[in-house]
C-alpha cells in the first residue's frame, strides 16, 4: 500500500510539455509547489487513454492553480509518446498536451507503483503525492474504466484543506464546504447539521 508512504522515486526518459525529450526526468525533482499527480495509462494510440490524457490537459491550469504538477506514464517509448503528441486529436492523437509523458519501457515504474498488469501494461492508476513526497490518495481502475479527472481535483482540494485547517473532509465534501473536527463532538455536531445531505 502506497498511501501514507513515500512515493517511489524514479529517473526515466520523458517527453516534456514543449515536445523535447530528456533522458533524466526525475519525479522528485519535478514536484509542484504543493505536490504532483502521477497517473498511469495502458498504451499510446488506444481508445480510452486519449480521453483521459486530454481531460488532464484541459484541466491543467486548475492543477497549476493548486500548485500541483501532472505526470503521465505508460510502458511506451518516448518516440511513441512524441508521435502521439504530434498526431492531431481528429486523427486519433492527443495533440500537444501540456505535461510530461514518461516512458516506462522496463515497466519498473509501473511495478514499483503496483499497477503493472500481467507484466504487460499499467492499469489506470492515479496517485496524489504531496510536496513532501508522500502518497496521500490513490485509485486504480481496470483497463476499460476511464477515470474522473475532476475527482482528482476534488481530492487535491480536500488534501490541501486538511493540511491547512487540520479538519477532516466528510463524504461528498467540495471546496468551500465546511470541514469536520476529528473528534466525537465534532462528528456528532456535523452529522446533526448535515445528515439529510449525506
Amino acid at each position: 500500500m502506497l498511501v501514507t508512504n513515500p512515493a517511489p522515486d524514479f529517473t526515466a526518459t520523458a517527453v516534456l510539455a514543449d515536445g523535447s525529450i530528456v533522458e533524466d526526468f526525475t519525479l522528485s525533482e519535478n514536484y509542484g509547489e504543493k505536490g504532483t499527480v502521477v497517473f498511469f495509462y495502458p498504451l499510446d494510440f488506444t481508445f480510452v487513454c486519449p480521453s483521459e490524457i486530454i481531460a488532464f490537459s484541459h484541466r491543467y491550469e486548475e492543477f497549476q492553480k493548486r500548485g500541483v504538477n501532472v505526470v503521465g506514464i505508460s510502458v511506451d517509448s518516448q518516440f511513441s509518446h512524441f508521435a502521439w503528441r504530434e498526431t492531431p486529436v481528429s486523427e486519433g492523437g492527443i495533440g500537444r498536451i501540456n505535461f510530461p509523458l514518461v516512458a516506462d519501457l522496463t515497466k519498473d515504474i509501473a511495478r514499483d507503483f503496483d499497477v503493472l498488469l500481467n507484466n504487460a501494461v499499467a492499469l489506470r492508476g492515479s496517485f496524489l503525492i504531496d510536496d513532501k513526497g508522500i502518497v496521500r490518495h490513490a485509485v486504480v481502475n481496470d483497463l476499460p474504466l476511464g477515470r474522473n479527472v475532476d475527482e482528482m481535483l476534488r481530492m487535491i482540494d480536500a488534501q490541501q484543506f486538511t493540511d491547512e485547517f487540520g479538519e477532516v473532509c466528510p463524504a461528498g465534501w467540495q471546496k468551500g464546504d465546511e470541514g469536520m473536527k476529528a473528534d466525537t463532538e465534532g462528528v456528532a455536531e456535523y452529522l446533526a447539521k448535515h445528515e439529510s445531505e449525506l
